[in-house]
């Protein structure tokens, strides 16, 4: 199963859970990049403690990373009294400005995916920015570049829809495959 989180541009992560281990490899370069000294070793010693902004969750018999799907019709954007969660441009990815961040947690509440989270200083709420820092460098998302297991993939629109497309035409002609030899069968008995 692939679950996609929007992103800038024409980008989204792609989840491929069935490749998941649940290392939180994920996790811990989320941390590490917003952190402040952006260095492990020292990371581990600030106050307060560095947060990861994607979760690894146990789902039956699967590890899920879940994390902010910038939504088109983000609901913790509409129902942000302050503005304080918005998006730059229609498919920038859906920010929080701490400085408008009032702790409410009325965003926490209608989010359906329940990735909001109480930022380190127990105010401002915190989410997946999609690193957004490291893609206007050309780099991959943190939580993408520590996949060991290439679970999380950066890709195109145009790739996933190109590759849809793919799987339908092999989809359609296996069926249609079928469907003459099923009735080619009929006429010979």
């Amino acid at each position: 199963m692939t679950i996609i989180t929007e992103s800038k541009m024409d980008k989204v992560i792609v989840v491929n859970i069935e490749k998941c281990l649940g290392c939180k490899s994920c996790e811990l370069a989320c941390a590490l990049v917003h952190s402040k000294s952006k260095v492990f070793e020292e990371a581990i010693a600030e106050s307060p403690r560095p947060q990861r902004m994607v979760t690894v969750e146990a789902a039956g018999e699967f590890a899920v990373p879940i994390q902010c799907r910038h939504c088109e019709a983000a609901p913790c954007v509409a129902i942000c009294p302050t503005g304080a969660i918005q998006r730059q441009s229609e498919q920038a990815p859906v920010m929080v400005d701490e400085d408008l961040c009032i702790g409410c947690k009325l965003c926490m509440l209608i989010c359906p995916f329940g990735i909001l989270q109480i930022g380190p200083e127990g105010r401002a709420v915190i989410k997946c920015d999609m690193c957004l820092e490291r893609l206007e460098k050309d780099q991959e998302p943190a939580c993408v570049e520590a996949c060991p297991t290439g679970t999380l993939k950066l890709v195109s629109l145009k790739e996933i829809i190109k590759a849809r497309r793919t799987e339908a035409s092999k989809q359609l002609v296996k069926e249609t495959q079928s469907r003459k030899k099923t009735k080619s069968g009929k006429k010979r008995k």
